[in-house]
């Protein structure tokens, strides 16, 4: 049911834990299975030096939290921005079509972060969507 890559980094995530004094924090949760997941970034001029996270959820959820943090760490706050669930999914060789949303929540709690991060810089926030407007996308999309 899932890949050795989901199984890989739901026994060994990468980049648990939580940043003191982070530069951006962000959470999002998924009312249909109950997950939370909270990000934490460091940014340097620009640049996700270092990213954490701390995730509630089942093993989906902490395999594309794990996958996510992986992605988006040496980017740049655009580059992060413009992760996909889709590519998240992809990393990890492939999602059950029924935990699909799971990948999505990741895309959210970095896009949280990431305004959180401009809202404390002073900087416009970029539009977010909700969640049921990702997963209908994504749905759409994969139609």
């Amino acid at each position: 049911m899932y890949s050795e890559k989901v199984l890989d980094h739901f026994q060994n995530p990468r980049n648990v834990g939580e940043i003191e004094n982070p530069d951006g924090v962000g959470q999002a949760g998924n009312p249909k299975c109950g997950d939370i997941m909270k990000i934490y970034l460091r940014v340097e001029n620009d640049v996700i030096t270092d990213i954490k996270f701390k995730t509630f959820g089942c093993a989906s959820a902490i395999a594309s939290s794990s996958m996510a943090t992986e992605l988006v760490k040496g980017k740049t706050v655009e580059e992060a921005w413009n992760l996909t669930n889709k590519a998240v999914a992809e990393a990890l060789d492939g999602l059950p079509p029924v935990k699909m949303h799971c990948s999505v929540l990741a895309e959210e709690a970095i896009h949280a972060a990431i305004n959180n991060y401009r809202r404390n810089r002073g900087l416009p926030v970029w539009e977010e969507e909700s969640h049921d407007e990702l997963v209908d996308r994504h749905a759409h999309h994969h139609a």
